[in-house]
């Protein structure tokens, strides 16, 4: 008789736990990351951690190998700035709004991205979920009473940063290889860290700051694109996407759990609002592949 291994016998669990694993390091990289933005600022932090994850990309994919055409390069090039100012837009985000709530109003970018791409009627419905989300969120919703109103700015400009680097990234063949990663993320680093110098200076060089942007680098970067890499062979698209769609909801938790963060009961509501836009569509939609940010 065959031996039935725990892979065999739950050929969804494992690959579940490992994404699961994966969107807990990222918030909790996104936790270490805020207690560095009151040293050295939204752009000293995004400065600090996309040099660190550049370096990693670097040595580990070698992207000097790749002769990529003059249109991919250009492609390449927009994929790293969005890659940037993506970083820049969340962080400045989490200097006044929850956790939660900046990484449920960055999912918005690229659930447009699949609702600009699709026609179908079932669409509007995650439409209207997403803006009903939003609105709650706004001044004139009923979740306000704390939230920035810039830094909704910040977040939702970190949602069209992301939905530019889907759309670049494909086109640059961002999900044939970390080669194209490392690149965008060397480009994007160039952007930034003239930025992270204006703002921060010298202390950017403070050896005492070099721990925790290390374990930003490798819980929001290198780790969890590990871990999502080896659920993406093992599992179908559109579980993947459903399962990423809990992410909020996660990033909400861990923002409570090691920051106090509280959210009220209109939050949470706007939170479950576009987590079942982005599972909704995920779940819905024609298979096709995921690419999340890399670094982020």
């Amino acid at each position: 008789m065959a031996r039935l291994s725990w892979s065999n016998a739950y050929p969804v669990a494992g690959p579940t736990a490992v994404v699961m694993g994966a969107m807990i390091c990222i918030p909790v990289g996104a936790t270490i990351a805020k207690s560095l933005l009151p040293l050295v600022g939204a752009a000293g932090t995004t400065a600090l951690r996309m040099s660190l994850a550049s370096l990693m990309l670097l040595v580990y994919w070698r992207p000097w190998r790749m002769r990529p055409t003059l249109g991919t390069l250009g492609a390449i090039v927009v994929y790293g700035v969005a890659m940037g100012c993506m970083n820049l837009c969340f962080y400045a985000a989490l200097r006044t709004v929850p956790l939660g709530i900046v990484v449920a109003v960055e999912f918005t970018g690229p659930l447009a991205v699949a609702m600009i791409a699709s026609s179908r009627g079932i669409d509007f419905l995650w439409i209207a979920l997403a803006v009903a989300g939003l609105a709650v969120l706004l001044p004139f919703g009923g979740a306000s009473g704390v939230v920035s109103l810039v830094g909704l700015a910040y977040a939702l400009g970190a949602g069209v940063c992301w939905a530019i680097y889907i759309l670049f990234g494909k086109r640059a063949g961002a999900q044939a290889g970390g080669q194209t990663t490392a690149l965008g993320a060397i480009i994007g680093t160039m952007i930034i860290v003239p930025l992270g110098i204006a703002e921060a200076g010298s202390r950017l060089l403070s050896p005492s700051l070099l721990p925790a942007a290390i374990g930003v680098a490798l819980l929001s970067s290198a780790l969890p694109y590990s871990l999502e890499m080896f659920a993406l062979t093992r599992l179908p698209t559109r579980t993947f996407g459903v399962l990423m769609s809990l992410e909020p909801a996660i990033a909400a938790l861990v923002g409570f759990g090691f920051l106090g963060e509280r959210l009220t009961g209109w939050q949470w509501a706007a939170i479950l609002s576009i987590m079942l836009a982005s599972g909704g569509s995920a779940a819905t939609s024609p298979a096709r592949a995921a690419l999340r940010p890399q670094i982020d």
